[in-house]
């Protein structure tokens, strides 16, 4: 029976008393009293141990609420920590790679100015060369047109 319902009945038992005269006494149901203390005393060990499972329930809740938020912390602490290095590992990464384009584009530079070099040192031998060439055609129809010139008569071409 619960203890607040009993605590009712007691006070109502009280209530229902006969006052003697010129006292703060009353005169009460010895049985009815009798039986609703013996109930009391059932009672109160029962509520007694319902109110100390609740405060070990409670210590239990609030235990593994703290473990929980506890864990819950150290997780977003490591996926804090894990985003803050990620960040760090994606800013030199792109440090890097700006370095590495810029090396590559330095590089192709110079190969770009290398290969036009080269193009153009070939090209000045090839003129030297077709320079050459053009010469040896030209002393070489001088020549021809000097032997026509002494040998009027012959025009035959051998071979």
């Amino acid at each position: 029976m619960d203890i607040l319902h009993l605590v009712d009945r007691l006070e109502e038992l009280f209530n229902q008393s006969r006052p003697l005269p010129f006292t703060h006494n009353v005169i009460v149901d010895e049985d009815r009293m009798l039986d609703i203390i013996d109930q009391m005393r059932i009672s109160i060990p029962e509520e007694v141990k319902k109110a100390q499972q609740v405060f070990v329930q409670r210590d239990r809740v609030l235990a593994q609420a703290q473990e929980e938020a506890g864990r819950k912390l150290s997780l977003a602490q490591e996926k804090a920590d894990q985003l803050v290095e990620s960040n760090f590992v994606v800013q030199d990464a792109q440090k890097r790679a700006s370095t590495i384009i810029e090396q590559g584009r330095i590089e192709a530079d110079n190969i770009r100015a290398g290969a036009d070099q080269y193009a153009m040192d070939k090209l000045v031998e090839l003129e030297r060369a077709v320079q050459v060439l053009i010469n040896q055609i030209r002393n070489g129809m001088r020549v021809l047109d000097e032997k026509q010139s002494s040998n009027p008569g012959n025009n035959s071409v051998e071979n």
